[in-house]
């Protein structure tokens, strides 16, 4: 796995946890906030061949 296709793996379950911390303390602002940036690093991850399905995704931040 090179370097990009990591990063942005890594990025998108940081970015998801922080989503679910935020729906779960009822953050709405924080959560649409986190909600926009996991979309902008999945699709740039789409835009890269990227592919990113739980199995790909590392664990642990």
């Amino acid at each position: 796995m090179d370097a990009f296709t990591a990063g942005i793996l890594q990025r998108i379950r940081k970015t998801e946890q922080d989503l679910n911390r935020a729906l779960e303390s009822g953050d709405d602002f924080l959560a649409e906030v986190e909600q926009s940036e996991l979309d902008d690093l999945r699709r740039l991850a789409a835009e890269h061949g990227v592919s990113v399905s739980e199995e790909a995704l590392p664990s642990g931040a």
